[in-house]
């Protein structure tokens, strides 16, 4: 992935302060833009998207109406384009804002829009959603019409409630239902991009409330376009991994606890030297008169620091039975060394998950490790 030098440069800040005195000179001929460029080194990329939107408004001593008609006029030409973007719209975000006139947070709305086809507008428009939330969206249910796939776009990326890279909105993670409205306009869009971006969201919304995420994602397989159930699928994936029986259903598990025998997981060994790996198999029959189709994962329970155990879910296999057939699977979990996790010795445990359905549970102890 490129860093954030590459992204938001220090040549691409002085470009942006050469298009803009091109397209609206002044005397200060936008010093503290080109200037910002050498404050760029130790700032991550949000950072320097600030900073350099900072650095507009000074330039234009914070009044909108300077700075939406210098941006206005750039957009005239090709040279406001890519990385350069992105401080652009937080700094037409901030002045809309801060002015307090309607006038100028409707204004500022309907520029982002015009900006985001050029990159996105994504992160700048958390600032409106902060200032005015109600007012926002319903900007936003509007661009759900546009026939600019990047403005649809906007609409959904710019309300998740867990946005990648930008900053919180209390708003939308205290009613994560709020933006509903928005994933059910655009949940068959043609765009594969706004599509993934519904799906994104509807997963944002999964975290906050389960129960509401599998209810939008069952209603819309209730009239779904060719495309929902991909959708659907990308939207559960971290209820799948949490073994959400709701979710499991949606893309495609079906069968319950009563309807499966679940031997195991029985282990090689119980004891499990640090670095080496638990050996176990299980066996799972369907009891029942209907074929199952099923996710089968196992949960190893870690010992931590504190003395107290942290489960975490570990994909096994997935797969149909019919009426009658028995599953045999082997495992082999690892406990190599890995930067990600630290392994404490002592007793552990592993059980099987199988549909969101937790059975048995297995105790192994891991043994500390050995001095050469």
């Amino acid at each position: 992935m490129p860093t954030a030098d590459e992204l938001i440069s220090p040549d691409s800040i002085r470009r942006l302060a050469a298009v803009l005195q091109e397209a609206a000179p002044t005397a200060s001929r936008w010093r503290a833009v080109a200037g910002s460029a050498r404050a760029l080194g130790p700032l991550g990329l949000s950072e320097r998207a600030r900073s350099v939107g900072e650095a507009l408004l000074t330039d234009c001593d914070g009044d909108y109406e300077r700075l939406a008609r210098a941006v206005r006029q750039a957009l005239t030409g090709t040279g406001l384009t890519g990385w350069m973007i992105w401080p652009v719209t937080e700094a037409v975000a901030t002045a809309a804002t801060a002015s307090g006139t309607a006038g100028h947070f409707d204004d500022g709305l309907d520029l982002l829009a015009l900006l985001t086809p050029r990159l996105t507008a994504e992160f700048a428009l958390r600032t409106f959603l902060d200032a005015d939330l109600d007012r926002t969206l319903a900007t936003a249910l509007t661009w759900t019409d546009s026939p600019d796939p990047a403005v649809r776009r906007l609409a959904t990326e710019g309300s998740r409630p867990k946005l990648p890279w930008a900053r919180q909105v209390p708003a939308l993670n205290q009613d994560p239902g709020v933006t509903v409205p928005l994933l059910d306009r655009l949940y068959a869009d043609a765009s594969p991009d706004v599509r993934r971006s519904v799906a994104n969201h509807l997963n944002d919304v999964s975290r906050l409330d389960p129960a509401l995420a599998a209810g939008v994602a069952a209603r819309w397989l209730r009239r779904p376009a060719p495309t929902t159930p991909a959708l659907v699928r990308h939207a559960m994936r971290t209820l799948v991994k949490q073994g959400d029986p709701a979710a499991l259903e949606l893309v495609g598990f079906h069968g319950g606890r009563e309807d499966l025998k679940v031997e195991g997981p029985l282990l090689a060994a119980t004891d499990v030297p640090m670095g080496g790996a638990l050996v176990f198999t299980a066996r799972i029959t369907n009891v029942s008169d209907r074929p199952v189709s099923l996710a089968v994962d196992y949960v190893v329970h870690h010992l931590k620091a504190n003395g107290k155990p942290a489960p975490k879910v570990f994909k096994l296999t997935k797969r149909g039975l019919a009426p009658g057939e028995t599953a045999e699977l082997t495992r082999s979990h690892s406990f190599r060394p890995v930067t990600t996790r630290v392994y404490y010795p002592g007793v552990h445990a592993v059980q099987l998950q199988v549909n969101g359905h937790r059975f048995g549970g297995t105790d192994f102890r891991l043994l500390a490790a050995t001095s050469e």
